[in-house]
């Protein structure tokens, strides 16, 4: 966003009168995958509500649609696909914007779909409440625009008052290419946000009652910005006096420093909790998508942060039915998993991506092959986060609580242990000791001094 707001223009919708600019028009947002788009979709939000924009839940009638999309895996698409029927059924006079990856990368296939007014990638997307001040045109709108590789700042914080903890974007792009991954495409190459910028924002999301902030971008282990590292990034904003709680979301095992890992044994604020990809057990598959370790050595460094750091939390990404994927190839991912120090990991079925190299790759692995594979894996990760929760039983671990329903408050540990306790008080946003009972699925019981 560039700060110049060009002048408001009324938004006619057939059946309700016109309003003058952005008095009573009404905008649901919604978001697809990652934290990155949902820190995203937070700064546009509170554009809108600093212009005076009506921002309504997507399930309400709403004058504009903005949905912020995500094209990593097929079923991103059909998401996508599914909400932009729902919302037309629900109320056919709405006017749709499709912003971000998709738009970015399938932009005529999008423009195909009902309600469509405006497509814009994610060059423009941060500028789209400009773009929408411009007015509704006869025809749609496309903004798909080549992604300057440059280093960037973002003028809004954004403030989210529907969730205790904040995502804060200090990256966005790769440079790894990585075989089945076209994100580089849809995101464009790796820049950095300015340092200062980020502390900025920090500050103000502490300032409104965010205690606890996720690290987000696409590759943010490459963060890099006039010399400043992420190190320099995390040792800043551990600074700020109510920050309770820094939280690194997912991060490639090949641009981890020593020096983070240090930090999180020697600083509490430091959340013990990393998402480190693994993506496949086979050193075969890792060349064939252009990995950049083998699995001996993922193995090491996940056994390395386990002994520095104890207690971490360590989840990983693992993709199932790469093409070529043969019995033995999955076999490998399945004991590397099965042994490593690893807490849960996400089991994402491959997808065909139009721009990914491994579009062309052969063989493909038959749809039931990858079903029970991935049923295999996720049943192992119930059972390795089962044994992870164990060590915690009757140990006392500060909960950052975020959600009620009834009288039970739900919230996170700094190692990411979801955690029930039963209380009558009101504790959402504040920081306890709770007491670790027992085990229920995926979350613990707890109870309170």
């Amino acid at each position: 966003m560039n700060g110049k707001v060009m002048p408001s223009v009324a938004i006619h919708q057939e059946g309700r009168p016109s309003h003058p600019g952005s008095r009573g028009v009404r905008v649901a947002l919604y978001t697809f995958g990652c934290r990155l788009n949902q820190a995203e979709t937070a700064v546009i939000e509170q554009s809108f509500r600093r212009s005076g924009y009506q921002v309504v839940d997507i399930g309400e009638p709403a004058d504009v649609v903005v949905i912020n999309t995500c094209t990593v895996t097929e079923n991103g698409d059909a998401d996508t696909r599914r909400l932009i029927h729902r919302v037309v059924r629900k109320n056919p006079e709405t006017r749709i914007a499709l912003i971000g990856c998709q738009a970015q990368v399938q932009r005529d296939k999008l423009l195909q779909m009902p309600n469509v007014h405006w497509v814009v990638g994610n060059a423009d997307k941060m500028d789209f409440l400009s773009i929408l001040q411009q007015g509704l045109p006869e025809e749609p709108v496309v903004r798909v625009s080549t992604i300057p590789r440059t280093s960037f700042t973002i003028p809004v914080a954004g403030i989210d008052p529907r969730h205790t903890r904040a995502n804060l974007k200090i990256q966005d792009g790769c440079d790894f290419f990585c075989s089945f991954c076209e994100i580089p495409f849809a995101r464009g190459r790796a820049r950095s946000r300015e340092f200062e910028d980020i502390l900025r924002e920090a500050r103000q999301l502490v300032a409104a009652g965010h205690h606890e902030l996720v690290l987000t971008g696409i590759n943010i282990g490459t963060y890099a910005d006039n010399g400043r590292t992420i190190t320099d990034v995390i040792t800043a904003l551990m600074e700020i006096p109510d920050l309770w709680r820094l939280r690194i979301s997912s991060i490639e095992p090949t641009t981890i420093p020593d020096d983070i890992l240090n930090l999180m044994r020697q600083e509490s604020k430091l959340c013990r909790h990393l998402h480190v990809p693994l993506q496949s057990g086979s050193n075969r598959i890792l060349q064939q998508m252009k990995r950049k370790y083998r699995a001996e050595e993922f193995a090491q460094f996940i056994r390395s942060v386990s002994q520095k750091v104890p207690g971490i939390c360590l989840g990983t990404d693992v993709i199932v039915g790469f093409p070529g994927e043969t019995d033995e190839d999955f076999a490998e991912t399945y004991r590397l998993l099965k042994e490593l120090p690893l807490a849960y990991f996400h089991v994402f079925r491959y997808s065909r991506r139009d721009h990914a190299p491994s579009r062309h790759y052969h063989p493909p692995v038959d749809w039931h092959t990858i079903r029970r594979r991935s049923r295999q894996l996720r049943e192992l990760s119930a059972r390795k986060r089962r044994l992870y929760y164990q060590q915690f039983i009757g140990r006392w671990e500060t909960v950052l609580f975020e959600q009620q329903k009834g009288d039970a408050w739900t919230g996170l540990t700094d190692t990411y242990i979801r955690v029930k306790v039963q209380s009558k008080r009101r504790l959402h946003n504040q920081l306890l000791p709770v007491r670790l009972n027992r085990i229920d699925g995926q979350t613990m019981i707890g109870t309170l001094p």
